[in-house]
């Protein structure tokens, strides 16, 4: 039955909205992206390749003036040379962190892997200044770009740029909005190993800047508080986070500090420039490089070095092309990260994307040189 419900999306996403688009009633969104890449240590060395077919809908549907309901999923079909690794390649991409399993493998064969994931499937309720939200959710406490030491709920990471709207959370979640410029909230979150994180946040307004506290714990392991802020700095945009993790059993675990500061600016020519650093008294000691790049880490495991520092350039050079270069700085890996980006306007609803991302670091005593290349084509409707 899941392989024909799975069907029956990818096919309605080639249909174009079959709902009326009226705001009272249902709405259909989401895009289609062929996307090639390639992994290699050095141009002389062995290349990895891989294709992936992404599609994603966005269901909406708005029952009542003061009731929401949201389902969106993600379709994934790959191929080549990574899909060879047989199960522990699918284990990855089919493992579900939430507490109710909503990824499956539909089909998973020897040259090409088809994985359909729910990340979004949750009902919204909306009363005078009250607002509660149950189901799986995007919780974004984050106040920096990089690097969010208060996003305790749906940690991600910077080079997973192809998954622009995150995880989602096993949720509840109750907000209440004293003010236009402020709100309290109290969230609790389960993930798969029934394990509770569960924090309170209050944001408002002050000075021009929004600043922002919360308490909490996290997967019952860690006791949390923290606080953040952003706001307007000279001509520019200045932010920051931080938060401490301390073991809530007596244990000879370190307490964890991470503290992250950035600022922002645009420029007249239609550019930008930022800058964060960050630093973290007990650092993450990495054991591959998977984890460094896309592992499934919370907030408290962002940093792999006590120093980082971030820095990324983007030009808009016309209202069709747009240029960034990132990078990153990791001292005591004795490394960095240089990630080039193009993106072109084809049409209206179609866009083409080169995207390099090179990394050069000492993990687990070795060195690591890791060049990936990303070709997409992405068409949204």
């Amino acid at each position: 039955m899941k392989k024909y419900l799975v069907v029956i999306f990818i096919l309605l996403s080639h249909t174009g909205p079959l709902f009326p688009q009226d705001k009272k009633s249902v709405s259909l969104s989401g895009y289609l992206t062929s996307m090639q890449s390639v992994m290699f240590d050095s141009l002389s060395g062995p290349f990895l390749n891989e294709n992936l077919l992404h599609n994603r809908l966005n269901f909406k549907g708005y029952l009542s003036n003061n009731i929401t309901f949201s389902a969106e999923l993600r379709n994934r079909l790959f191929t080549g040379d990574m899909v060879r690794m047989g199960s522990a390649y699918s284990s990855l991409i089919g493992a579900d962190q939430g507490w109710i399993d909503m990824s499956w493998n539909v089909f998973e064969q020897q040259s090409f892997l088809l994985n359909s994931t729910i990340d979004r499937l949750w009902l919204d309720f909306q009363y005078d200044k009250f607002q509660v939200t149950i189901g799986r959710q995007r919780i974004n406490w984050g106040q920096a770009f990089v690097w969010n030491p208060n996003d305790i709920f749906n940690a991600y990471s910077f080079f997973d740029f192809d998954y622009a709207e995150r995880p989602g959370s096993d949720a509840l979640r109750v907000q209440f909005f004293p003010s236009s410029s402020s709100v309290a909230e109290i969230t609790v979150k389960v993930n798969r190993e029934d394990k509770v994180t569960a924090a309170a946040l209050y944001r408002f307004n002050k000075w021009s800047y929004d600043i922002q506290f919360l308490a909490g714990f996290l997967n019952q392991d860690y006791l949390v508080a923290g606080a953040g802020w952003s706001g307007i700095l000279g001509k520019g945009s200045f932010r920051g986070e931080f938060t401490i993790f301390q073991p809530s059993k007596r244990t000879d675990e370190k307490t964890t500090g991470l503290l992250t500061v950035g600022y922002d600016r645009i420029f007249k020519d239609n550019s930008m420039a930022q800058v964060q650093v960050m630093y973290c008294n007990n650092p993450l000691e990495l054991n591959d490089f998977t984890s460094f790049y896309s592992g499934n880490l919370s907030s408290r495991d962002l940093a792999f070095s006590k120093f980082t520092a971030f820095g990324q350039f983007t030009w808009a050079a016309t209202p069709l092309l747009n240029l960034s270069l990132s990078g990153m700085w990791f001292p005591d890996l004795k490394g960095y990260f240089a990630g080039p980006t193009l993106d072109f306007s084809l049409a209206e609803n179609l866009d083409f994307s080169m995207i390099w991302q090179h990394f050069n670091s000492i993990i687990a005593g070795t060195r690591t040189n890791i060049n990936l290349g990303f070709l997409r084509l992405k068409y949204s409707f």
